[in-house]
């Protein structure tokens, strides 16, 4: 007997998933199955975080579900990305997806072929997003602006006087308010400039 789960979500509280429940318990039904209900009321697609989703793929990594159903994958996914990475879990634990507007079974061969489409269009998504950073940085290098994090702004006096007390290293950056990394760049940018002392 399959073990089966549906998930539904909608994105307001004044929303009702009684319509996509209907579609899922009807299917589930004709299918011979018995489902156990997962629902998010009022959370957002784009939320990093969705409890009911959370303890539905809590369930799956716990190999306690054969079978996932849901209306639609926009009520499932945040992103293209998301879904694929959840189907992709999914096949790797022999858990079947069905999506009932799409008509997705990823148990069928149409389905696994679709799925193969849509990780191939979600790869192809970030590549583009990585050649648009890198053309951006391109772009700004070509412009002459100033990439990565701004310098340190210290007064010498101060440092100066914090690398002559031989401080510890996080008493030096606690006492300049920097991090530790970030005074050590300093202090080897200033025994460049320097035959003073290294810091204890």
């Amino acid at each position: 007997m399959n073990r089966v789960a549906v998930y539904a979500r909608v994105s307001t509280a004044d929303q009702s998933c009684g319509s996509q429940l209907r579609d899922l318990r009807e299917y589930v039904a004709a299918r011979g199955w018995e489902a156990v209900e997962y629902v998010d009321q009022g959370v957002s697609g784009a939320r990093e975080r969705r409890p009911a989703l959370d303890r539905l793929l809590a369930a799956v990594k716990a190999r306690k579900i054969d079978v996932v159903v849901v209306a639609a994958f926009d009520r499932f996914g945040r992103s293209v990305r998301h879904l694929v990475e959840a189907l992709e879990l999914f096949r790797h634990l022999g858990v079947d997806f069905i999506s009932l507007r799409e008509q997705i079974d990823t148990g069928s061969p149409l389905g696994q072929a679709v799925f193969t489409i849509i990780a191939a269009l979600a790869h192809l998504e970030r590549s583009l997003i990585v050649e648009r950073v890198k053309a951006g940085l391109r772009r700004a290098r070509a412009e002459g602006k100033r990439l990565g994090r701004p310098p340190l702004r210290i007064d010498e006096r101060r440092l100066e006087g914090v690398v002559r007390r031989s401080l510890p290293v996080r008493a030096a950056a606690r006492e300049l308010g920097i991090s530790p990394s970030s005074y050590l760049r300093l202090l080897q940018a200033y025994r460049g400039r320097s035959d003073l002392p290294a810091a204890g």
